[in-house]
């Protein structure tokens, strides 16, 4: 998304601004499942939505960069890594003469694209015994058009450390990404079985002193978000839904696992919330093995019965025999 490219996050999934991290979750889940490729093949408007909602659900559902975007908008991603960048009310580095600036009450739309507003802000930050990676003209003129140039002492990046998000799909089987580090940008490649809150080190990819080696960078992983998967420890875990004879009877049923679809035999009498275990069908690693995949069984009823449908439950509630809460009549404080 580019900077001048605006999207309300909150209307995408349809909640308030107050709304908490359980209701964002709650609404992505409902609008995911909706518009997931899966169910609407062929339909590009709904390829469209799910990657939307997926955007917004990535970044909503993340404290640290939903703070960003309450306050930057368009430029959270770029306003908050700023060079000299403070809180609004403080001063930028340890000069007393550094320049205050509030986001809050900034006009952004005086600026034709974000690097004016990087221009202009340099300018401000800008004091003759402040080190930095950029230099502004301090000729007078206007630092929205004052050119600037790498500091010839410091390396082409200062960067030790960064954040790579990935798609459950590129983090199971790798990928190769384009990794922009300020002044350069590098290729990597990320190996198969990334997981969420890991590290990538990158050796020779990092920051270096002046004349001396670089050092290594380091890589945060952070996925995305599944409307089916979510990981419990080391395994995958997904809901699978079924129907109250499909719970009595045991039935057979086909369900996604990230190489492909299986079959899995649901036993007779299982019952809501029961976990069932796929082995060898959850996460890989970079050595080559798998987890397993957990399948949490949910049966849920249904909403609207048919008169039929009323009939031969109200026929199997004469012809039952057992009390489901017999142990709840011994209960006492």
């Amino acid at each position: 998304m580019s900077s001048t490219e605006f999207k309300d996050y909150y209307a995408i999934l349809g909640v308030k601004k107050t709304a908490d991290a359980k209701e964002i979750k709650q609404k992505f889940r409902q609008l995911a499942l909706k518009y997931h490729p899966d169910r609407n093949q062929g339909n590009k408007a709904a390829e469209t939505k799910f990657k939307e909602i997926s955007e917004a659900y990535d970044v909503l559902s993340d404290a640290d960069k939903r703070a960003k975007y309450d306050r930057f908008g368009q430029y959270w991603q770029q306003g908050a890594s700023t060079p000299g960048y403070s809180s609004p009310g403080t001063s930028a580095g340890n000069s007393s003469n550094n320049a205050k600036v509030d986001f809050n009450t900034t006009d952004f739309s005086q600026y034709g694209n974000f690097d004016e507003f990087i221009n202009e802000l340099l300018g401000r930050f800008s004091t003759p015994n402040q080190s930095s990676h950029t230099t502004s003209s301090s000729t007078g003129t206007n630092p929205r058009t004052s050119s600037s140039k790498a500091n010839p002492r410091t390396s082409s990046t200062s960067v030790k450390e960064t954040t790579v998000h990935l798609t459950y799909k590129e983090a199971f089987y790798g990928t190769v990404k384009q990794l922009n580090l300020g002044l350069e940008t590098i290729e990597i490649r990320i190996p198969a079985g990334a997981k969420a809150n890991s590290r990538i080190r990158l050796p020779g990819k990092g920051a270096s002193a002046y004349g001396s080696p670089r050092s290594d960078l380091y890589l945060n992983v952070e996925l995305a978000s599944h409307p089916f998967f979510d990981f419990e420890g080391d395994n995958l875990v997904c809901e699978v839904p079924i129907s109250p004879d499909e719970a009595v009877l045991g039935t057979l049923i086909n369900l996604p696992t990230p190489d492909g679809r299986v079959n899995m035999k649901i036993p007779p009498g299982i019952n809501s919330g029961q976990v069932l275990r796929l082995r060898g069908k959850g996460w890989s690693s970079p050595q080559g093995n798998r987890t397993d995949q957990l399948v949490r069984i949910l049966v849920i009823t249904p909403k609207n019965p048919s008169s039929a449908l009323k009939k031969c439950y109200e026929k199997i509630r004469t012809l039952r025999q057992e009390n489901p809460r017999s142990n709840l009549e011994k209960i006492e404080l």
